[in-house]
């Protein structure tokens, strides 16, 4: 195991060894322990008790941020030429459809998040190769296949996000970034953390958050407390 640097020993000192924090105070402590020396990303990961493999226990959805994700994301927006007016008036950085259909081909993914329409996913099948792994392939259930381009790309411009619970039973989502106050950290995590709890499988029994920890990029983890999330 590496050897924890004079600034890693003082960031896990702050965190009192198997103590449980409240949204709140994990979110003003972590901008303690972020010693990066660039705005790293705020990280939430939930075990949940659920098994992904069996269908009736996917936990899957998208969550609009309040305060956003402090991310500029990059959208490429795949329409048909009547749609496409709508889709750069919406904000998206790429509009088009053969041609970034064809630099996909060809290996470009620069993006963050991909909108299409339903006539178009037809001609993305063929690219889930490449896609796929890196989890840019458009859904219907996340919204991202649509008429509604505009909405489509405002939302993920205004900080909507996509989780999915991975096959070790953990939503990893990022929440914002160590430059935001602690209001607005804790704010996008009580709404992840809402949002999941209304997702909860029929199938899912006993308790359905076993745990909740916050990092960022390279700061140790803070533990919060799975029944006190909601306290402001």
């Amino acid at each position: 195991m590496a050897k924890l640097t004079k600034k890693q020993k003082e960031a896990q000192a702050k965190i009192e060894n198997g103590k449980t924090y409240t949204v709140a105070e994990a979110s003003a402590l972590i901008k303690e322990v972020s010693n990066e020396n660039f705005d790293a990303s705020v990280d939430l990961a939930v075990r949940l008790n659920v098994d992904p493999r069996k269908a009736n226990q996917m936990v899957r959805g998208v969550v609009t941020l309040p305060h956003g994700t402090g991310k500029d994301v990059k959208v490429l927006a795949l329409v048909t030429p009547d749609k496409e007016e709508e889709a750069k008036e919406a904000g998206a950085d790429y509009v088009g459809l053969d041609e970034y259909l064809d630099k996909i081909k060809g290996g470009w993914t620069d993006v963050d998040v991909i909108i299409t329409m339903p006539s178009v996913m037809g001609k993305l099948g063929p690219l889930g190769r490449v896609l796929g792994p890196r989890g840019l392939m458009p859904n219907p259930k996340t919204g991202t296949v649509t008429m509604d381009i505009a909405k489509a790309v405002s939302d993920v411009k205004a900080g909507k996000i996509d989780f999915k619970v991975d096959k070790t039973g953990i939503v990893h989502a990022a929440i914002g970034k160590a430059s935001f106050d602690a209001e607005k950290i804790a704010g996008n995590a009580r709404e992840l953390l809402t949002t999941l709890v209304k997702l909860k499988p029929q199938a899912a029994k006993g308790v359905y958050m076993k745990s909740i920890h916050m990092s960022t990029t390279m700061s140790p983890s803070v533990a919060i407390d799975t029944k006190r999330f909601t306290e402001q």
